[in-house]
């Protein structure tokens, strides 16, 4: 291994389009910093979701260099944002030349970038890849499915990914099991915590709410299947309401789901003082939120990992998951749009009964140091090969 990388091998282009990944590629920035020798990186945002407050929040309490380009592309349809991404991804490599790029997760720049470095032959490098949920109905499953078809490299969180990859016919040698960088991200933070009390304070709301013996829960809920349909939402609505008077509810309310809330008319079933209202929330202030929570309600992916790394049970609003091992050995339960099915397994955990699971192999907070190291050895091996 050289002491110094080489200079005519380029950097490697890490790319965040949108807030999952920007936790998944702080730690990664960290460790290709910190290895020897140091790997050169250059961070692009392509914009794709872009609140100016939350995003320098983000890169701040993530202790994430800024971005050395923005393609500033912003929102659109899915056709859009992805031709766009990849008509201003272009140029950026023809003038930086990397030696790969390095993607991660599932949203639309994942895949945009995979294309347009692929077939200007350069390597592309997946985080977060074999996840299935298999519902081809979700746009984030489809970007996954195709960029683990071209990608070149591919690096798993749980077996279960990698035997996905098996099936759909990747060839073994592309894939690697190295664990999951989010956890890396938590546990490097989990210090830096916000308390709850303090999150609660900030939106004006008394905070002795969430301090009494019986704790609190916390809800997230943004997927259009389930925000997007005024049934559906006044279900969920109705039964987090009667969660509630068994146990106070921090609800971290995303704009979408708050414009449908007001669309269709449903305030009346969260005007309740024992359901505390907050706007989009910091990674830190989430951190100190779900640490201190007796249970969480969500359809998001990462807090399904976050729960289960942190011991809390979770119940998840969605009718199928691509981290099966966050339910197999994890904290988390599958409740669907199913209101008896979350009434019932709210109640089991508020008695007591709630998963308690335990963590996954390799979510140890070292995913990011095996990444750097792998990913170290195969492109210089790869340079070496070339006759450079």
């Amino acid at each position: 291994m050289p002491d110094l990388w080489p200079t005519n091998l380029g950097p490697v282009i890490c790319v965040v389009g949108a807030r999952p990944n920007f936790m998944k590629m702080a730690p990664i920035l960290q460790a290709f910093a910190a290895h020897q020798p140091a790997i050169p990186t250059l961070l692009l945002h392509t914009g794709q979701h872009y609140d100016r407050d939350m995003n320098d929040k983000l890169f701040e309490d993530l202790r994430l260099p800024h971005p050395d380009i923005n393609l500033e592309v912003g929102s659109g349809s899915h056709a859009v944002q992805t031709a766009e991404v990849m008509r201003r991804f272009e140029p950026v490599l023809d003038e930086k030349k990397p030696s790969c790029v390095l993607v991660v997760g599932d949203v639309n720049s994942t895949l945009a970038c995979t294309l347009v470095a692929v077939k200007k032959g350069i390597p592309v490098v997946h985080v977060e890849a074999g996840l299935r949920s298999y519902d081809r109905t979700m746009p984030e499953e489809i970007n996954r499915v195709l960029t683990d078809q071209v990608a070149d490299l591919l690096y798993t969180t749980e077996r279960s990914a990698t035997a996905n990859l098996a099936r759909e016919g990747i060839a073994p040698e592309r894939v690697r099991f190295v664990g999951n960088v989010m956890i890396d991200s938590l546990l490097n933070n989990r210090e830096f915590a916000r308390p709850p009390a303090d999150s609660v304070r900030a939106a004006n709301c008394d905070p002795s709410l969430i301090a009494g013996q019986e704790g609190y829960g916390v809800v997230t809920m943004h997927r259009p299947s389930n925000v997007d349909h005024a049934d559906v939402l006044a279900s969920l609505l109705g039964v987090l309401r009667e969660i509630s008077e068994a146990i106070p509810l921090v609800f971290a309310l995303h704009p979408r789901t708050k414009s449908n809330i007001d669309r269709f008319e449903l305030s009346h079933l969260i005007n309740t003082p024992r359901m505390v209202m907050l706007p989009p929330q910091g990674y830190l202030e989430m951190l100190g939120l779900m640490a201190g929570a007796r249970i969480v309600l969500t359809d998001s992916g990462g807090l399904q990992e976050e729960t289960t790394a942190l011991g809390v049970p979770c119940l998840t609003m969605r009718e199928n998951t691509e981290r099966p091992i966050t339910v197999e050995q994890g904290t988390n339960t599958m409740v669907g749009r199913d209101v008896a099915a979350i009434r019932h397994h709210a109640n089991e955990t508020l008695a007591g009964r709630g998963k308690s699971g335990r963590v996954p192999e390799l979510w140890d907070g070292h995913t990011a140091e095996r990444i750097a190291a792998d990913l170290s050895f195969w492109l210089l091996a790869r340079h070496l090969d070339s006759g450079h």
